[in-house]
């Protein structure tokens, strides 16, 4: 008796459509988005990279607005400016996030809102500087849809870290970083 390529591969590399294998994703994928948003909850400024009219990318801070993570990321800007003109010619964009916990990589369609609703849900005393009043008529938000995320993340202090790598430089064994994965959202 002889056997194909096809028969002859084990059961395992063929699990159910809807067995094991997808609760772990799934379950995967919750915890991930959950690191997303610790991530998000303990960064304040992220870096917004835009591709400009010459096809460059184009990096710059921009304080992240309190809210809870669901997927949707907001900055305030000014509009007319550079970074608008670069959203509403090519709305995919990446923020970037570095936190004293990990760091965060986060790609997505923006677009640009002038909701009176929502910047006044997101107003405070950090934006003032920036703008007469919030009445301003440049006042506008960019808004991140997230589409995925891949984030490396620690929970040792960084003390134990740094050891970690000296230990990975003496003995020539990689250094475990933390936790990384790529997320959908």
């Amino acid at each position: 008796m002889t056997f194909t390529p096809q028969e002859a591969a084990p059961m395992s590399n063929n699990p159910a459509p809807h067995g094991p294998t997808d609760q772990n994703q799934e379950h995967n994928q919750e915890q991930g988005r959950e690191e997303v948003g610790k991530l998000l909850a303990s960064a304040n400024v992220a870096v917004l990279t835009t591709v400009n009219g010459e096809g460059q990318l184009v990096s710059r801070p921009l304080a992240l607005q309190a809210a809870e993570f669901d997927g949707d990321l907001w900055f305030f800007t000014e509009d007319p400016s550079p970074k608008v003109a670069d959203i509403r010619a090519n709305p995919q964009v990446n923020v970037a996030v570095n936190t004293g916990k990990g760091y965060l990589s986060v790609s997505g369609k923006a677009t640009v809102s002038h909701d009176k609703a929502k910047i006044d849900e997101l107003w405070n005393a950090w934006v003032e500087p920036w703008f007469e009043d919030k009445d301003d008529p440049k006042v506008a938000l960019i808004h991140v849809e997230a589409d995925s995320a891949e984030y490396w993340s620690n929970d040792k202090p960084r003390v134990a870290a740094a050891f970690k790598m000296a230990a990975a430089l003496v003995t020539g064994k990689r250094p475990d970083p933390g936790k990384n994965d790529v997320v959908e959202l």
